[in-house]
């Protein structure tokens, strides 16, 4: 078993950890921490790599700030801005063409909490690359669980190093090869091929 915070189109890491898991737990007890993968990910744009950034609000501004919590500020039109952006990237992709109409149902649903987003974005995957995880979720939080932790995956700004085979990508003539983006990034270069490049990282990750 293996612990999982739920993440928006989490980065090919997490993803490979999921695909190598008997089974997932998806934390939803946490407190809600800034600069993860919580409500961005990364793609490979025309200008090199591409952050895309769900803007998040809370119900209270004091004390602790549960991640289930976390209300998507849909005052904003990132669900436009974030589909134009896949767009642009991906459009000539080999098999963007494939997953665009599913995916866009994401990005025309309105949500109110973040970890609703980020489900939805698990379940895409998942049914794209029929990876047949299931998942449970957690009833409290615990710092030292008794399961394989890969909670650390979902931190944006630690810098975890992967071994990583490369791939093409649409602008690697440019800035050359990005390693770890969003799942979506594989996804639409490499198709049902994705999951071979999965299966060899090693997601001992520390």
């Amino acid at each position: 078993m293996s612990l999982f915070i739920p993440t928006y189109f989490a980065p090919i890491s997490q993803y490979a950890a999921i695909y190598q898991s008997n089974s997932v737990i998806f934390e939803i007890e946490d407190n809600y921490q800034k600069q993860t993968y919580r409500n961005r990910c990364y793609i490979y744009g025309a200008n090199g790599k591409l952050a895309l950034n769900i803007p998040v609000k809370h119900k209270t501004k004091e004390g602790r700030k549960k991640t289930k919590d976390t209300i998507v500020e849909n005052d904003f039109p990132w669900q436009q801005q974030h589909f134009k952006s896949l767009q642009s990237a991906y459009r000539t992709s080999p098999f963007f063409e494939f997953f665009e109409d599913d995916l866009s149902k994401i990005f025309n649903t309105k949500y109110t909490f973040l970890q609703d987003v980020n489900i939805d974005s698990h379940l895409f995957v998942t049914d794209a690359l029929q990876m047949n995880t299931s998942f449970s979720k957690t009833e409290n939080y615990e710092i030292t669980p008794n399961v394989i932790d890969h909670r650390n995956l979902a931190l944006a700004k630690k810098g975890i190093e992967i071994e990583l085979d490369s791939y093409v990508q649409m602008f690697d003539d440019k800035y050359g090869f990005i390693p770890n983006l969003s799942i979506l990034d594989l996804l639409f270069m490499e198709g049902p091929n994705a999951i071979s490049f999965l299966e060899k990282i090693n997601v001992n990750l520390r």
